[in-house]
């Protein structure tokens, strides 16, 4: 390392809560599926701010609209209309088969809005007295208290004690456990259909068919956390489409304005009514800025079929994954994964793999100590995949 990118180091641990486990270099420049570091050097993006950046860095027309809307009105408080805001609802709900949305700025904000609406639907619509959510083993929902006890991971809840009461975890796609779990102060189950930070972990249709109907059966809500599989990724709008199911609610943040901090919850409207004026809020939820991008990101997603392209990618690029693994079984256990959420899982530590792998010039994720997460730009073409490959099995050799 520079002593430039050291001194930078320095000032990092010195002024910067220690949060986060930093990746061993600087990023100054971005430009399509590209990555540049503070030395120039070049790097193929397959991580895309995890999920965020689906239409690629400096996307110039994204740009011009931020310009417009910011020269035109920058910001006001949500106790005005705002035509913007309400073309982007609009836009959203023509993906999807809710009836209402919550716009916020975080997918932590938007599991937090979809947990409150589950309870106070149960106490002030269905006049229940159910308040428990319960979520499952290996998910991630967010980082507030709430969320993180939602989380079905102890790592993240760690000195976090005491937790907010009302959530349980139980087993991965163990419906007898599930089944278990639920009690008269049941309000909701919550899932991801794919597990990201698992490392790319699906729920078999078998497994959501069961849980949609236990619901119904129960008269529970189904939340669906949508945060990092939404907006394309799996290469339709949203992966419950995939499944072919309607979610009571659902929620989306990392990709909704391609790198600008946005949230949203959506609900069924019977659902939605159970918020009343001053029973949720937020000062910067579906400002005039991110609302504009998030319109301009919708436009050019369905101008340039960027779900089909999505979809279309990813099926290429698990072929190639899939080939390596027949070539290398040994060292390969398993590769899965919808659309552009993709995961090479190795049958030993991948540490070494994932740094050689940067050093040749990819960005991946490595996840649980010895998978591959991918999480490209949706605009990613199959020659910088082809090139990624052909490194990862250079380096299995």
């Amino acid at each position: 390392m520079s002593e430039a990118f050291n001194a930078l180091k320095e000032r990092d641990l010195h002024s910067i809560c220690n949060t986060y486990a930093r990746y061993p270099l600087a990023i100054s420049k971005a430009q399509g599926v590209h990555l540049y570091d503070s030395e120039g050097k070049e790097y193929v993006d397959l991580l895309a701010g995890i999920a965020v950046s689906n239409l690629g860095h400096a996307n110039q027309e994204i740009l011009q609209a931020l310009v417009e809307q910011w020269n035109t009105v920058d910001h006001v408080s949500n106790l005005f209309h705002q035509e913007w805001q309400i073309e982007l609802a609009e836009q959203l709900l023509g993906t999807c088969d809710a009836d209402k949305v919550f716009f916020c700025n975080s997918g932590a904000e938007a599991n937090e809005a979809a947990l409150k609406l589950a309870r106070r639907y149960m106490h002030t619509v269905a006049g229940r007295d159910a308040h428990e959510i319960i979520t499952l083993d290996g998910s991630f929902h967010g980082r507030t208290l709430a969320t993180l006890t939602a989380t079905g991971q102890a790592k993240v809840k760690e000195g976090f004690d005491p937790l907010p009461e009302g959530f349980k975890t139980v087993p991965f796609m163990d419906m007898d456990a599930l089944r278990d779990a639920i009690s008269d102060k049941t309000a909701a189950i919550m899932v991801e259909l794919i597990q990201g930070e698992r490392g790319v972990r699906p729920l078999s249709q078998g497994y959501v068919d069961e849980l949609v109907a236990l619901c119904k059966e129960k008269q529970i809500l189904l939340i669906v956390d949508e945060v990092q599989t939404g907006l394309g990724r799996t290469g339709k709008y949203w992966a419950h489409q995939h499944y072919g199911i309607t979610p009571d609610i659902f929620t989306t943040a990392k990709p909704l304005a391609n790198g600008l901090p946005m949230g949203a919850m959506f609900a069924r409207e019977d659902i939605a009514k159970a918020f009343s004026f001053g029973s949720h809020g937020t000062t910067f939820g579906g400002g005039p800025i991110v609302c504009a991008v998030a319109k301009k990101v919708l436009e050019i997603m369905e101008r340039d079929q960027i779900c089909e392209h999505a979809a279309k990618t990813g099926e290429y690029a698990l072929s190639l994954f899939a080939d390596i693994q027949k070539r290398h079984p040994e060292k390969v256990a398993e590769v899965r994964g919808l659309g552009l959420i993709m995961a090479v899982e190795l049958s030993f530590p991948g540490q070494e793999i994932w740094e050689k792998l940067l050093e040749a010039g990819f960005i991946c994720n490595l996840t649980q100590g010895n998978i591959l997460r991918l999480l490209p730009p949706l605009i990613i073409d199959k020659t910088e995949l082809e090139r990624f490959a052909k490194e990862l099995e250079a380096l299995l050799a």
